[in-house]
């Protein structure tokens, strides 16, 4: 396993790249050529280059492409994408480049990849490779987030074509749509040696910065290991609107000491009966849930001047 300087000067001295884009995402179809005349102009050598236009092939896209033994496995998608990449290059001596061409685009903005293509494909070029802390849920390794109640719903919910045509909008349209009758939640969560429970719709456990696109608090990072708990709202459907807005409004203004964030490594989460979980914006499975770190498990390339824990 080469250092983390020793692959940032490998990829660029060498320019081995592999790409894999989700061309069923909201602007991969639209760019793929465009990205792959662009890392071709930029001096990359492509060892593969796969347009993915079917969810169910993301995978094995992915890996047949980490296979050809890149440097650098340039991703373009959304945060589903980004997460499958960051899935299968955990603790790979394969850094990832990330091209930010989803809807909300978290994960990118919490490690500061502009979402300007061309300031991306700079930093492919130019940044360094930095190692940054992945989630755990049960086995499964996550970039951003775990969404337990009304979020799980609406990611089943929100139709293709809506996300594809209006963008980020197509969640809170859903989920109005659901909210008048959704049931709250009696959520209890365990972490280090203290026991919390509150009453809510919806509650997040982050690792990341962003959420919807919009800051979570303004000291909340993928490098510093530590998870973030939130419920948004009380029981009541006015509740979680107004939070929601504030949070949106509000985030960047509010650290990880104020209420109600709870900053832990680890914790275990029940709820009175049985809650959909969205990872990432994936559909995961149900409550009870354990959630974790693996700290420092994806290489990715950032930006120079990126800090690097």
């Amino acid at each position: 396993m080469r250092t983390k300087q020793e692959l940032s000067t490998a990829i660029r001295e060498r320019r081995r790249a592999a790409l894999v884009v989700n061309a069923h995402s909201r602007r991969g179809r639209r760019l793929y050529d465009t990205v792959h005349a662009r890392l071709r102009a930029a001096g990359f050598t492509l060892l593969g280059a796969y347009p993915v236009d079917r969810p169910g092939e993301l995978d094995r896209v992915l890996a047949e492409a980490a296979d050809l033994g890149p440097d650098l496995l340039v991703t373009g998608g959304g945060d589903g994408t980004v997460g499958a990449a960051a899935r299968l290059l955990a603790h790979r001596d394969v850094a990832m480049g990330l091209l930010p061409l989803g809807t909300t685009n978290n994960f990118a903005r919490t490690v500061g990849v502009p979402l300007d293509l061309d300031a991306a494909i700079a930093v492919l070029t130019d940044g360094k490779v930095i190692d940054v802390d992945l989630g755990l849920i049960g086995d499964t390794r996550f970039t951003n987030h775990v969404g337990i109640g009304l979020s799980a719903d609406i990611m089943q919910a929100a139709p293709p074509g809506l996300k594809r045509v209006v963008g980020r909008l197509a969640y809170p349209l859903t989920g109005l749509g659901l909210l008048a009758r959704h049931r709250p939640l009696a959520v209890t969560v365990r972490a280090e040696g203290r026991e919390h429970t509150f009453t809510t719709h919806q509650v997040y456990v982050a690792n990341g910065g962003f959420h919807a696109g919009r800051p979570i608090t303004a000291d909340a990072t993928a490098d510093d290991r530590l998870l973030v708990a939130y419920p948004v709202g009380g029981p009541t459907r006015r509740g979680l609107l107004r939070e929601t807005a504030r949070n949106a409004a509000a985030g960047h203004r509010r650290t990880l000491g104020d209420e109600p964030f709870l900053a832990v490594r680890q914790l275990w989460l029940d709820t009175d009966r049985p809650a959909r979980i969205e990872v990432d914006g994936e559909p995961y499975g149900q409550t009870p849930v354990r959630i974790g770190l693996d700290p420092n498990a994806l290489r990715l390339m950032a930006r120079a001047d990126s800090p690097d824990h």
